[in-house]
């Protein structure tokens, strides 16, 4: 299977899934899942983690939410969603903050002669083009597959649960220069392979791949 072929399929598995009225299950019985994820992120160093989570929760079903922690800068990101649902958006997400970090350490150099902070700013670049490429990735799958707006959408129990978190804010902004790897992170976006196992029913196979 190549690279484009396996974009997605975990969304591809999760829609065939849910399309299926006798495997439905009733909203109130199915439990709702809040739960930081042991990811955190500043706005000086990468606030686009924080922008990663809200794409990838979006088109699994599932709400991002960010924690402050008290007296400090650093956010704590979670993710809230039905039991399922939630497993699934959490591997996702984990598996591509690794595959940016990852790429980072692997494909940007610290040039000793660089002005302070340009190494950080480098990955930020990196970072939000990877958001960018899965963000478009998402909206080419959606275009050609315009059926799965009926069931991949949020659960209105999960909105529910999130009334006592106030009004969704954004955190971060995706600044100019270095388009190098901001392109860089957007091709490998495109291409992101989410490595998961939809758990449940048989036909819920595995993903296999890499970044």
């Amino acid at each position: 299977m190549s690279s484009r072929a396996a974009l997605l399929k975990a969304r591809e598995l999760m829609a065939k899934h849910k399309l299926r009225p006798e495997e439905c299950q009733k909203t109130d019985k199915v439990k709702v899942i809040r739960e930081v994820l042991g990811v955190t992120c500043t706005a000086l160093t990468n606030p686009w983690a924080c922008a990663l989570s809200a794409v990838i929760a979006e088109h699994y079903c599932c709400c991002a939410y960010r924690q402050h922690a008290g007296g400090k800068r650093t956010q704590y990101i979670g993710l809230v969603g039905l039991e399922d649902d939630f497993e699934i958006a959490k591997r996702v997400f984990l598996y591509a903050y690794d595959c940016v970090t990852s790429a980072c350490k692997s494909q940007i150099k610290r040039d000793p002669y660089d002005p302070p902070g340009t190494y950080r700013e480098k990955c930020n670049a990196y970072g939000w083009g990877f958001v960018q490429g899965v963000s478009q990735a998402f909206k080419e799958q959606d275009e050609q597959n315009q059926e799965w707006g009926l069931v991949l959408v949020v659960p209105q129990a999960v909105t529910d649960s999130m009334a006592d978190m106030g009004k969704k804010t954004s955190y971060g902004k995706m600044k100019g220069g270095h388009s190098d790897y901001r392109s860089m992170g957007y091709q490998d976006g495109r291409k992101f392979d989410p490595t998961t196992r939809l758990s449940g029913a048989p036909e819920r196979a595995a993903i296999g791949g890499g970044c």
